[in-house]
């Protein structure tokens, strides 16, 4: 992959406005270059307008609702049942991703980016159009970012034209609580609008294809997440798929499931992970390349195989968070304008938002084993610690991954509360190549939920003084 000398000034197009798309725009314009941003829908894209921030706006309030139905256990009474407002929780929701949003476009005004609603296109080498309800505008370009990004996958199999079959986006528009939901898939977000349902008083059952949910993470972690989703009141089957649709009838769809079970559910959701959103961008003009899936390729410097195009966030495939896409929006706007920084995915924390929190960041035991690594672990359970019972959080514990040989820190596994906001300390021990015995040294705030992940680096020497032998 070449790219030519930057010019000055630049020009730079970024098409699609979401967290990477305006991460781009913003950063290139602080750096003096001419920017337009193209956005076929709203500024903040999926993230902030059907992902992200409305899923965790609607966990805010479950788990509020959860709390004040627990009141007896914290010393309180409410004085009647606590029953959901669902359309509260909407209103709410809305009003959260408006201000948000509301943000961003002033942050994109104050930094003089010029943004076009529409569709953006690659219409050769320098040029892109846009495809708008005035008409096409056509633009000049130095450099192009293309920052379209994903949306759910609809596999043909299920029948998305029919009310009670959703995607993650419908799923965020409902008016009222379903009586039942069927999940199908068991990553993260199906595991999150579980939580959120369950809550709201729906009968959930999600069905996971694979021997785990949340296949990629420590399995330990979430065979202990998966019990606290059956105590929930939730069914949850491993090692099951949907073997066909038996029916779609009026308000209702009736799968069948391995093993011959019938489920008939009010609402279905399918979240079984997304495509990229390259068909409209006519990529085959600017040569450039795409693998079997449609994702776009790009090299460590996140340029693409056509000169002066580079590529951001989900639509290049692999990690498809949001926070990732905003890193790579920034390093491919300093790119453009002659940066030479490369991409490192390899310290990305993952978040899970469910009830409790699910995090992790590296190497997993058995991940580390399979790279040929020697792994010791080190493990503090939320149960023991002071911060965690006085919350009435005692479920999920702080798994530390080292290398046996070197006490290098490989990774971290944890769940409990607030764990994906600690996860990142684990992430920046590992990014200053701290060992575990350093990371064990540094003294932590008590009481604090942090402090689990101190007891657990001392544990992988058998050192933590409050682990019972």
């Amino acid at each position: 992959m070449t790219d030519d000398k930057p010019l000055q000034p630049t020009r730079i197009v970024v098409i699609g406005g979401g967290p990477g798309g305006y991460a781009a725009a913003l950063r290139a314009a602080d750096l003096g270059a001419d920017v337009t941003l193209v956005e076929r829908e709203l500024v903040g894209g999926t993230c902030l307008n059907r992902g992200c921030i409305p899923t965790k706006a609607l966990l805010s309030s479950t788990e509020a609702l959860r709390k004040a139905r627990l009141g007896a256990e914290y010393g309180f009474s409410v004085g009647q049942d606590v029953v959901p407002d669902f359309v509260r929780m909407q209103a709410r929701k809305e009003q959260i991703v408006t201000q948000l949003r509301d943000g961003v476009t002033l942050l994109l005004r104050k930094r003089k980016v010029k943004t076009l609603a529409g569709v953006g296109r690659v219409a050769g080498s320098g040029k892109v159009e846009v495809e708008s309800s005035e008409g096409v505008v056509s633009l000049e370009a130095d450099r192009v970012i293309l920052a379209s990004g994903s949306e759910p996958a609809l596999p043909q199999f299920f029948d998305f034209s029919h009310p009670s079959v959703a995607t993650s986006t419908g799923l965020l528009n409902l008016t009222k609580i379903p009586s039942s939901l069927l999940i199908v898939g068991g990553g993260a977000i199906g595991c999150e609008f579980l939580s959120i349902f369950v809550e709201l008083g729906s009968k959930v059952t999600l069905v996971e294809m694979m021997p785990q949910i949340v296949p990629t993470e420590d399995a330990r972690l979430t065979k202990q997440l998966l019990g606290v989703f059956r105590k929930s009141g939730a069914e949850v089957l491993v090692k099951t798929k949907v073997e066909r649709v038996a029916a779609y009838s009026e308000g209702s769809v009736t799968v069948e499931l391995t093993g011959g079970e019938l489920v008939t559910c009010e609402k279905l959701l399918v979240s079984i992970g997304r495509s990229p959103n390259t068909p409209d961008l006519r990529l085959e003009t600017a040569g450039v390349e795409v693998d079997g899936r449609g994702f776009i390729k790009v090299d460590e410097n996140l340029r693409t195989t056509a000169t002066g195009v580079y590529a951001i966030g989900d639509v290049t495939g692999g990690m498809l968070l949001a926070h990732v896409a905003t890193h790579d929006g920034i390093m491919a706007a300093e790119n453009c304008l002659g940066g030479t920084r490369v991409r490192d995915l390899h310290l990305v924390p993952r978040c899970i938002y469910t009830s409790p929190e699910v995090a992790a960041v590296g190497l997993s035991e058995d991940q580390a084993r399979e790279e040929g690594r020697e792994p010791i672990t080190g493990t503090f359970r939320m149960g023991a610690l002071g911060k965690a019972l006085a919350m009435g959080e005692s479920q999920g514990f702080i798994q530390v991954v080292a290398d046996q040989r070197t006490d290098e820190i490989l990774g971290a596994s944890m769940m409990g509360p607030h764990v994906t906001d600690v996860v990142h300390e684990a992430a920046a021990a590992m990014r200053a190549g701290l060992k575990t015995r350093e990371l064990a040294d540094m003294i932590h705030a008590h009481p604090t939920i942090s402090e689990a992940l101190m007891e657990a680096a001392a544990d992988v020497h058998g050192e933590s003084i409050h682990v019972a032998r």
